[in-house]
């Protein structure tokens, strides 16, 4: 059994129009230089990539993998968060989430779905001119709006709203079948899957396709208030990928888990940098080890409080310090003997 792959370093929230962070090689070099052994590549941001030129050529795609290995870090995945977003959005957010489409589809919802649908179908072909086994994304929402139940919800609109999100999906899963590909859904507030009933929900409507997959991040479950330990054992077989977040949930007698409109900064719950939250992350890590996950614990810097780079640097240290190298014997074994079925039926009392 090998032990978690890390640390790697989510890009999206450092590309930037300034140096080193508005290029692949010069964010890749930076990446390394604090510590990462990978980076997560997000194909929303044409300033580090180009999702349709890796989804044509894989000669481009082997370029890329060059690049980020020559800066001395290897690429774990593709992020389709935004696009993924796009594939189910409720009337209320289409203005909102129009920035994360073309100016062309703008005030277009579905145009803005069709293009959404075929970016996810692109970044399935380059992940397998990749060579990756996974991905991570968003599923989107439809029903997000009537998260509370007031007033009170008409009889099927949920499960309306998670057939028609299945519908969707279930085309582009079936791309990624074909590319060889999972797709790790963030379980995430604000999309339709996010905790364990709704990734079932959507899961059985898409008659457990097998590329229906989750990216695990605890820092979404501690402003839930959900288990984040037992989220690992109930859903080992599902989790493909691991975002690295922290976070910190201290309601008071004015706020708590809605946190009254508040900005980030004075919310009861906010994100964190590494270390700096209240994820157990020595337990998360033994989970991880306990199950087998193989994969790569990849950091996602978001903090209410603490400089960017200032959190990437110390995010590497944290994980590096947090990864177990999982062992392949059992530490009795100096005390064991050799058997056979006589000895053992003799220890029993039937010889």
């Amino acid at each position: 059994m090998a032990s978690i792959k890390g640390p790697g370093l989510f890009l999206a929230q450092f590309a930037g129009d300034e140096a080193p962070f508005n290029t692949l090689p010069a964010i890749a070099a930076w990446a390394a230089d604090c510590g990462y052994a990978a980076v997560q590549i997000p194909t929303f941001d044409a300033r580090l990539f180009d999702l349709a030129k890796a989804a044509q050529s894989k000669d481009y795609c082997d370029e890329v993998s060059g690049i980020c290995r020559e800066a001395g870090v290897e690429i774990t995945d593709l992020s389709t968060h935004l696009q993924g977003q796009l594939v189910a959005v409720h009337p209320a957010y289409d203005a909102a989430f129009d920035a994360f489409a073309p100016a062309e589809v703008h005030g277009k919802p579905a145009e803005r779905q069709a293009w959404a649908v075929e970016q996810m179908k692109l970044a399935a072909a380059a992940s397998r001119n990749f060579g990756f086994a996974t991905s991570v994304s968003f599923t989107g929402a439809l029903a997000w709006p009537f998260l509370y139940p007031w007033p009170q919800r008409p009889a099927g609109l949920i499960d309306e709203a998670f057939d028609e999100l299945a519908r969707r999906w279930r085309p582009i899963l079936d791309a990624y079948e074909e590319a060889g590909t999972d797709v790790g859904f963030e379980i995430h507030p604000g999309e339709d899957v996010f905790d364990g009933a709704t990734f079932e929900m959507f899961l059985e409507r898409l008659d457990n396709h097998p590329r229906c997959r989750i990216n695990y991040d605890p820092s979404h479950f501690v402003l839930q208030q959900l288990d984040y330990i037992d989220f690992i054992d109930i859903y080992a077989e599902r989790i493909c990928a691991f975002h690295v977040k922290d976070a910190e949930f201290n309601p008071t007698g004015r706020q708590g888990v809605y946190s009254g409109f508040q900005p980030w900064k004075d919310r009861a719950g906010r994100f964190r940098s590494l270390g700096d939250g209240q994820v157990d992350f020595s337990a998360v890590f033994s989970a991880f080890a306990t199950i087998g996950y193989e994969g790569w614990a990849v950091v996602e810097w978001e903090c209410a409080l603490k400089e960017a780079e200032a959190g990437a640097r110390e995010g590497a240290a944290f994980v590096k310090d947090h990864i177990i190298p999982v062992t392949d014997k059992a530490f009795d074994d100096f005390a064991g003997g050799s058997s056979d079925r006589a000895a053992v039926r003799r220890l029993l009392g039937l010889a």
